[in-house]
């Protein structure tokens, strides 16, 4: 929870940061929210047990003019976002019957992204660090006979042997319109490894987030 908290501070600091700094040049709060597509990259066990999976993401930014025509800008967001992959599905005969297993596993981050923005009349270019917190890891899972759902569990993971706090990178870019609305496309990675020996019988050993992002915004116009 510690970290959680820096990360929370750091975005209200850079929010009064920015608020100063970009006095003169406009300052624009905005919301974001939208579709994920994620998966795990790195030195994996049993890779192909691992697809990609669809999440949400959805926050607040703040968009700082650092030159008066909007050219080049600082945007820091604090957002919720849904990683994690869904398992390979695994089907068996047994006695007659057909029997399905499907699942998925969700990593819940709150991530702050802090990005410089090139705009170019509407297309804009993003990129810049990304610093995340793991909230927690649930497993999803799903039994089928015969075609028919059966049961259903889900389950919280220990955390203990996870890397929580995790550094990473951001780059996207998308169309703003001045009046405020704006659709984008954006890549998450990380350069930290998500789990520590141990976790999962080393299963994910180097493993490392990545995401693909789109979405849609409202950037509230600057007086």
């Amino acid at each position: 929870m510690k970290k959680l908290s820096v990360i929370v501070a750091a975005f209200l600091a850079l929010t009064s940061f920015c608020s100063l700094s970009a006095h003169a040049q406009g300052l624009r709060l905005g919301i974001k929210a939208g579709a994920n597509l994620s998966n795990l990259s790195g030195n994996l066990t049993n890779e192909d047990r691992f697809q990609n999976k669809i999440g949400f993401h959805g926050g607040l930014l703040l968009n700082a003019g650092l030159v008066g025509d909007g050219f080049l800008s600082i945007q820091p967001e604090l957002l919720y976002s849904q990683k994690g992959f869904k398992n390979k599905d695994k089907e068996y005969s047994l006695l007659g019957n057909t029997l399905k297993f499907t699942g998925k596993t969700n990593y819940n981050y709150l991530d702050l992204p802090i990005l410089l923005k090139i705009n170019a009349g509407g297309l804009f270019f993003e990129a810049g660090p990304q610093f995340s917190y793991l909230l927690n890891v649930k497993d999803d899972s799903k039994r089928y006979v015969n075609g028919q759902q059966t049961s259903y569990t889900s389950s919280e993971r220990d955390l203990n042997n996870v890397n929580r706090f995790e550094v990473g990178y951001a780059a996207g870019l998308g169309f703003q319109a001045d009046s405020g609305p704006m659709i984008g496309i954006r890549y998450n990675g990380a350069f930290t490894d998500f789990s520590k020996d141990g976790y999962q019988n080393n299963d994910l050993r180097n493993a490392r987030n990545q995401v693909f992002q789109a979405y849609v915004g409202f950037l509230i116009p600057s007086k």
